[in-house]
């Protein structure tokens, strides 16, 4: 049974043969159906020069959502310090919070959102890669900040990003809820959540360790039809592999005739097995598994599948296998 808050994290894939404006204007679809299945939240990740994730700013995409919504929680997953100044992070999310009271959601992140290193220095004005301190000085005076900003009304609720046990120890220090790219880096999670639990310390955020768990997850009726469309972002992946970024997002025919190499599948074969991609049934029960071993208190399931009513469709048989399964 899996009975703790399922969430979407909405990457925003650019689909080949389209243009980055429908993706965006996709956006809104995909947050009003998402609401109207009960997931807790959206997030929405910062990504910057890249041919298949339009590059579309957190905040704004946030603002678009809750123009056409009512209850999810929105925020950023992450937006990414490095490549803002935290006084105007501050100001942004608690214009934000103010407009929509009680569903923002602020979640920080360090990665600068291309590997592109032109870009990356561009993003910082020419500066280079962002110390640990300069990191942990840039979350600190961003929630230094929003409490400055809290005569606009409740506060955007903050939350920290982490692949690593760096990231965790960030977030214990700080007394953050965390929210763990196990859809990235799945070999992390345990250690990760290991130090985060060991070192985390109460703060005005919050008073005990807490776990977001993010998973990529793609359902279909059958497992041939999830192979199917997973089948896009693995294209994506053996290029992330090799250090390539400037792949689009293929169809699923053009996935499924892709030349993977025997190390490409092998080390996607591994990284599929740490997350949820099957039927209904199989789904369910991965992401039970999940939850119970990383004694997370919520899920946040990204799909990054071609078609958006098939991303939707992913989400809907997530939510009513969960749903028909519930103790009465």
């Amino acid at each position: 049974m899996l009975d703790i808050p399922l969430s979407a994290l909405e990457v925003a894939m650019v689909q080949t043969d389209s243009r980055a404006l429908d993706t965006l204007r996709d956006t809104a679809a995909f947050a009003q159906g998402i609401e109207q299945l009960g997931y807790h939240r959206i997030w929405y990740a910062e990504h910057h020069h890249s041919p298949a994730i339009g590059a579309f700013p957190p905040v704004v995409l946030i603002a678009h959502a809750a123009a056409s919504t009512s209850a999810v929680r929105l925020g950023s997953g992450g937006v990414l310090a490095p490549n803002h100044a935290p006084l105007m992070l501050a100001e942004q999310f608690a214009t934000l919070a103010a407009l929509h009271e009680d569903r923002v959601d602020l979640g920080i992140g360090r990665g600068p959102g291309t590997f592109d290193e032109g870009i990356a220095r561009a993003l910082r004005r020419g500066a280079g890669p962002v110390t640990d301190a300069e990191y942990r000085d840039d979350v600190a005076a961003t929630l230094s900040f929003l409490v400055d900003e809290a005569a606009l009304g409740p506060l955007p609720e903050p939350w920290l990003l982490a692949s690593s046990p760096a990231g965790a120890a960030l977030a214990a220090e700080l007394g953050l809820p965390v929210a763990v790219a196990h859809h990235i880096r799945p070999d992390n999670t345990g250690a990760v959540l290991e130090r985060y639990r060991a070192e985390f310390t109460p703060s005005r955020w919050c008073e005990r360790p807490r776990v977001l768990l993010c998973v990529e997850t793609v359902c279909a009726e059958t497992q041939e039809e999830a192979a199917w469309r997973v089948g896009p972002m693995d294209v994506v992946k053996a290029g992330l592999l090799k250090g390539v970024s400037d792949r689009p997002f293929p169809t699923p025919a053009a996935a499924a005739a892709h030349p993977f190499t025997q190390e490409e599948r092998q080390a996607l074969a591994h990284f599929r097995a740490q997350q949820a991609v099957g039927t209904p049934e199989t789904v369910v029960r991965r992401l039970a598994e999940l939850a119970r071993e990383t004694g997370a208190d919520e899920l946040m399931l990204t799909t990054p599948v071609y078609d958006l009513g098939d991303r939707l469709r992913s989400y809907e048989l997530v939510r009513k296998y969960v749903e028909a399964t519930a103790a009465p």
